[in-house]
């Protein structure tokens, strides 16, 4: 099965789990310290979610005590096969 166009493009890598282990925390934990669902909170983790508003990344940094760049990285693209 061919992966769909979108998910080539897609490489941004969440890394709320590691985040959230380093601080003892759990996602309830998370989820009443930012004011975020834990069911949408599980697409983040999950790497599920396709858009994060700046508002739902402000919260969950100010609640982890992070940057941005703590929670998201962009992994490098797979090295292209000649057909």
């Amino acid at each position: 099965m061919n992966p769909a166009p979108d998910d080539d493009l897609h490489r941004v890598v969440c890394h709320l789990d590691e985040l959230l282990a380093r601080r003892g925390l759990t996602l309830v934990d998370l989820a009443a310290r930012a004011g975020i669902t834990v069911a949408n909170l599980s697409v983040l983790k999950n790497g599920r979610a396709r858009a994060v508003r700046f508002s739902t990344l402000t919260a969950l940094c100010d609640a982890l005590d992070c940057s941005p760049g703590e929670l998201f990285t962009i992994s490098r693209p797979a090295p292209r096969t000649r057909p």
